[in-house]
């Protein structure tokens, strides 16, 4: 009953999500927004040996090393991804080029699905971290589809609002042949929702398993050159709504003790950068944008970081990185990318999206909480007048990352048993 309950709302609010997907990508040229597809209309899915899902940028990033090895397991291996948003997709594209197949993610009902699977007719179903969806799973299922959860992750605030649909929960949770979580509190949460306890295994986060970038120094170096030698860098990386402004008030008590200091504004959302450089200017900071080659950058008090794909480059070249989302109640986002790089990290009081991953990181010195913007303006001032502290800051992240390598290959060997033969 509940999910028939499911699957009449999502009927009902179908044109209302249509129209929103129209208004945010008014911006695009509408051969971009590739409507049909999220119907599974116009041009059909591509047949392949398996489909793997990924919402957006983050997914696909941890989707990259099993793609690759997909691709590198069997030359005529034919992979299809999905995603939900386009900057997920442009990810993809700039990642794999035509190597892989692309579509966007057939909205979940049942006959949509059901026509989305006729066309690509997987012989597999590999879904990344934590999209359950009740009719996508039912349809794999009435087709003999194996269908896997993987680097799964579920914090305790969204299990508490899956708890609440128990008698839908257990029973989608019990179509995945396997869950490969991420930490232990992750499975634990797994379990107590209904799912097989013997399908559930703890591999790690493959986002661990980044690939050390040889050219990454030379690159920081390059921007550390252009930004303005020895003057101190911050980055605020993948910044909300309602968090910017308390990250430009933090910035303008930084700028107190040091008056050169540049801060990195990177917004999680492309279509809010207008807006963001709008917020950046109104606050009279003098702003420059990482897309105008004739911005003067040396003069400048706030970097907008308005590209795609080079956030982690980003961090890589500052002194201190503050990971958004965490300001606000979005949950945080992956501390990784700073850690690998060495960068000390700062982190607001929202982080259940990553909890297990910062409070460890917390614990072993690479990663500071802070409580608000004062608190992350004390913190910021404090540490880069200190390299020698941030450097021991950084070397802790970046062991943190090396001792905990080897889920992608953990992974894999799960994975290997459910792939396609021949």
């Amino acid at each position: 009953m509940l999910q028939l309950l499911y699957t009449l709302v999502l009927r009902l609010t179908l044109p209302l999500v249509l129209l929103r997907l129209v208004l945010r990508g008014l911006s695009r040229p509408a051969r971009e927004l590739r409507l049909g597809e999220r119907l599974a209309r116009g041009v059909p899915a591509p047949p392949v040996e398996v489909w793997v899902h990924a919402v957006s940028v983050g997914e696909v990033l941890a989707a990259r090393g099993l793609i690759e090895h997909l691709l590198a397991r069997t030359p005529t291996c034919r992979v299809l991804v999905t995603t939900t948003t386009p900057t997920g997709a442009e990810r993809l594209h700039a990642l794999f080029g035509e190597r892989v197949a692309h579509r966007y993610t057939p909205y979940d009902l049942p006959g949509v699905q059901a026509r989305f699977l006729d066309q690509a007719r997987p012989r597999l179903l590999i879904v990344i971290e934590t999209e359950i969806w009740p009719n996508m799973l039912d349809a794999c299922a009435e087709r003999g589809i194996p269908t896997l959860l993987v680097n799964a992750r579920l914090s305790a605030r969204s299990a508490r609002g899956y708890a609440q649909l128990g008698r839908l929960t257990a029973p989608t949770l019990r179509r995945f042949a396997l869950i490969a979580a991420q930490g232990r509190g992750d499975a634990r949460r797994f379990n107590a929702l209904g799912a097989e306890p013997e399908r559930v295994r703890v591999t790690g986060s493959v986002k661990f398993d980044v690939a050390d970038d040889p050219e990454r120094e030379t690159r920081s170096a390059e921007l550390r050159a252009h930004w303005g030698e020895g003057r101190p860098l911050w980055i605020a990386a993948s910044t909300h709504e309602g968090e910017e402004a308390r990250v430009l008030a933090a910035h303008r008590r930084v700028l107190e003790h040091h008056p050169e200091a540049l801060l990195v504004l990177v917004p999680r959302h492309p279509e809010r950068f207008d807006q963001v450089a709008a917020l950046v200017e109104t606050h009279g900071f003098r702003l420059a944008r990482r897309t105008d080659p004739d911005a003067d950058v040396s003069g400048a008090q706030v970097l907008l970081g308005d590209t795609m794909g080079e956030l982690a480059g980003l961090i890589a070249a500052v002194d201190v990185a503050f990971i958004g989302g965490s300001l606000v109640p979005v949950g945080g986002h992956n501390l990784l990318e700073a850690a690998v790089a060495g960068v000390p990290a700062l982190v607001g009081p929202h982080t259940f999206n990553f909890a297990e991953i910062t409070t460890r990181l917390i614990g072993l010195g690479g990663c500071a909480r802070v409580a608000d913007s004062e608190a992350l303006a004390a913190r910021l001032t404090d540490w880069l007048a200190a390299p020698e502290r941030r450097a021991a800051i950084g070397a802790n992240g970046r062991a943190f990352v090396e001792a905990n390598r080897g889920a992608l290959a953990r992974l894999i060997g799960l994975v290997e048993g459910y792939l396609p033969k021949g």
